[in-house]
């Protein structure tokens, strides 16, 4: 498949709010085009400028978009395990005021926000290896196309910016799935007994988390897809931070509690 395409496949599947926060790839290639047909003069240096100008008003955009986010999930994921604590501290088993029935529905509820939370983030990553992936390849066009130097300096550049940097979003996706693993972990029996009572008193509440799930699932094989089907050079992708069996375990973790 086509960067092109993929990157508009990957546009319409994460979540609506995102959807003006992607590569302007079109337009970027448009530019290249015009650069790469223009003769040498005023116009053609014109053409670039507005390119190199577009370039750095994405990597503005990426950072602004991505560090907003990394904000959020920071208090998003602490606020979490507070939910967790209180819960457990009030309606848990040792309790001040314990209920095995509130126990159970609170903690139902945290476990599907986790979850949703989870999939943002997991689509955060790939929303980094994407643009990223977007701004190679249309450095790299340009480059071959008009002859000129761009890519290596740019990228270099690139490196260093916040929204290429997901080590924490990483370590808080490892953290979610670390909690409901330990804190959430039930027989398969029991999840779907409870996906059926659910669904019979109110059949339309899995709308969103099955949006997310379905998303983050198409995030994560769009990531290793990416980082498998490139060659190794100093524009690759690094390394993908959940090995193949950490993904696995993921994509079954999540697909037993969503639907919950």
């Amino acid at each position: 498949m086509k960067f092109g395409k993929r990157l508009n496949q990957q546009i319409q599947e994460t979540l609506p709010e995102w959807r003006d926060k992607f590569l302007c790839y079109k337009d970027l290639k448009k530019l290249v085009r015009l650069i790469s047909s223009s003769p040498v003069g005023s116009e053609s240096e014109k053409v670039e400028a507005e390119f190199v100008y577009l370039l750095n008003a994405e990597i503005e955009k990426f950072n602004s978009f991505f560090m907003e986010q990394e904000e959020d999930f920071i208090i998003r994921h602490e606020e979490l395990q507070q939910r967790i604590q209180r819960v457990i501290a009030i309606l848990g088993p040792n309790g001040s005021h314990p209920s095995e029935i509130h126990y159970k529905e609170e903690m139902g509820r945290i476990r599907n926000d986790i979850v949703n939370f989870h999939g943002e983030m997991v689509l955060l990553e790939n929303y980094s290896s994407i643009n990223y992936t977007g701004l190679a390849k249309i450095l790299k066009k340009y480059d071959k196309r008009t002859g000129g130097l761009l890519r290596l300096p740019f990228i270099q550049k690139v490196l260093q910016q916040p929204f290429f940097t997901t080590d924490l979003v990483s370590k808080l996706v490892k953290e979610c799935e670390n909690t409901i693993e330990a804190v959430f972990s039930t027989s398969l029996e029991e999840q779907e007994g409870r996906r059926r009572r659910r669904k019979e008193r109110d059949p339309t509440n899995t709308v969103v988390g099955h949006s997310i799930f379905r998303n983050t699932i198409a995030a994560l094989v769009t990531m290793k897809e990416m980082r498998r089907s490139s060659t190794y050079s100093e524009f690759s992708l690094p390394p993908l931070n959940l090995a193949d069996s950490d993904i696995i375990q993921s994509l079954q973790l999540n697909s037993a509690i969503t639907i919950l």
